[in-house]
């Protein structure tokens, strides 16, 4: 039986009630977190070995401990934006068990003695935000948020607040330019968020997944032993699996890290959609690199390292599964098309770069692309891959590098289209309309952005 240490309502009916929570170990974490010094909570989830489920997996104990506690003002910043193409699990948990992401993010906040935490959701989520601040008023009318809480001297307050819908503010440094009222965009770094004049409002920060912070209240209440038998040596403990496309049941799975690819879409989520062959997997959504789904690739484990090993990234695990039927040109154009609308303006290879890949890849799905174009976007591509102040750069080169990596035969198939059609001999046209016409053709084959004028 799966253990559920996030999504507890599957096992404790209307858990998201103050009172269900509470006489179910709600809040015992963050009453013994209270009861002990703030590096020793550190030192505890140091021990559990939990790591970010946001995306980058850094140990989250470890991330803590870069706050001074020598300055007087630090800040908790919880990433609920949630924009990642196929990720849907942190709105689970804020509805179903709202009062373990507010007791985790509570633990954070006495850990490194901040003076306010601050939940950042998108803004789609207003109706979530009303709702928490309900929950939020019912953890301060019983002590727990407030002055000098139980007795210990430190005050602690918690906010939340609505962004603009924006994916860009899903990355930490433009998180906190939105939360400060300025727009969306990464900073330059350094400072970095846990240093002075790199965090919000100038002061140290801590910024957490909502499933990450989710997790620390079990850390703290069973202990880091407890939470470390979960899972594998390197990523212990549970993670949720959102898992969507062609599959029979799509949905979450909390499930522990080390579960296979075949074990999570066939044992759990009941195979694929019609009975079809699975063609290719998204591990990360649209910002991890695709993977074409071999025997090698669905028997790897879920974890960070072992993703590493097939050439891909678990990310938040948000899990797209592709059947046979699925042109890859086409579901790579899909991605680009996101990170192009998203892409925040501010870096030029990421700006210009999702502007040109978007308009080629257009081209070849249209049957007017060469094979010069696949070049094209490849070398774009790795012209913007780590070049951007942020991951998005990254992220938008991904669909593109590994889709021509993995299935070349897609892209064979577009390209092959227009040169047998220009192997046809040409036909005289009139010759207004021929002109008309050899401008529109010189503009469709052309093999650079700079060139291509449309």
């Amino acid at each position: 039986m799966t253990q559920h240490i996030i999504y507890r309502e599957k096992d404790i009916a209307n858990i998201h009630q103050f009172d269900v929570y509470t006489q179910n170990g709600g809040y015992d974490g963050y009453k013994k977190a209270l009861s002990i010094k703030p590096s020793e909570v550190i030192d505890e989830v140091k021990a559990s070995g939990l790591r970010g489920r946001g995306g980058a997996g850094f140990p989250t104990g470890v991330k803590w401990s870069f706050i001074p506690q020598n300055e007087p003002i630090k800040y908790v910043a919880v990433n609920a934006d949630e924009s990642e193409p196929g990720t849907f699990k942190d709105r689970q948990i804020m509805e179903n068990n709202p009062h373990q992401l507010i007791e985790g993010a509570l633990i954070c906040a006495y850990a490194i003695q901040a003076t306010a935490v601050y939940i950042y959701l998108r803004g789609e989520f207003w109706d979530l935000g009303h709702e928490l601040d309900k929950q939020i008023d019912d953890a301060y009318k019983a002590g727990l948020i407030g002055k000098n809480v139980s007795g210990t001297g430190w005050d602690i307050d918690v906010y939340t607040h609505l962004g603009a819908g924006a994916y860009i503010c899903g990355e930490e440094s433009a998180l906190l330019n939105s939360l400060e009222g300025k727009l969306g965009q990464p900073r330059v770094r350094p400072p970095f968020p846990a240093q002075k004049g790199g965090g919000l409002y100038g002061e140290p920060t801590v910024v957490n997944n909502v499933e990450t912070l989710a997790a620390v209240p079990f850390i703290m209440r069973e202990g880091a032993a407890a939470y470390k038998v979960i899972g594998t040596e390197k990523s212990p403990g549970t993670k949720i699996f959102c898992l969507s496309g062609n599959v029979t049941k799509p949905g979450n799975y909390e499930l522990p890290l080390g579960t296979t690819f075949r074990e999570l879409i066939y044992e759990h989520a009941g195979g694929i959609a019609d009975g079809k062959q699975i063609k290719a997997i998204l591990p990360s959504g649209a910002s991890g690199p695709i993977v074409p789904a071999t025997d090698q690739v669905l028997d790897t484990p879920l974890t960070y390292e072992d993703m590493d090993k097939i050439g891909t990234v678990l990310g938040s695990a948000s899990i797209i599964i592709l059947d046979e039927t699925v042109d890859i040109v086409w579901a790579a154009s899909k991605m680009v098309k996101f990170f192009k609308h998203e892409s925040c303006g501010k870096c030029t290879p990421c700006r210009e770069g999702t502007y040109w890949l978007d308009k080629v890849v257009d081209r070849i799905l249209a049957g007017q692309g060469k094979a010069a174009d696949v070049d094209l976007i490849n070398n774009v591509a790795k012209n913007m891959a780590g070049t951007t102040l942020c991951a998005l750069g990254d992220f938008a080169a991904n669909p593109i590098l590994a889709t021509i990596r993995h299935f070349p035969d897609d892209f064979k198939k577009h390209v092959d289209v227009v040169q047998v059609e220009e192997s046809k001999p040409a036909v005289k046209a009139p010759a207004r309309a021929g002109g008309a016409a050899q401008g529109r053709a010189g503009r469709a084959s052309a093999t650079s952005p700079t060139s291509s004028g449309d």
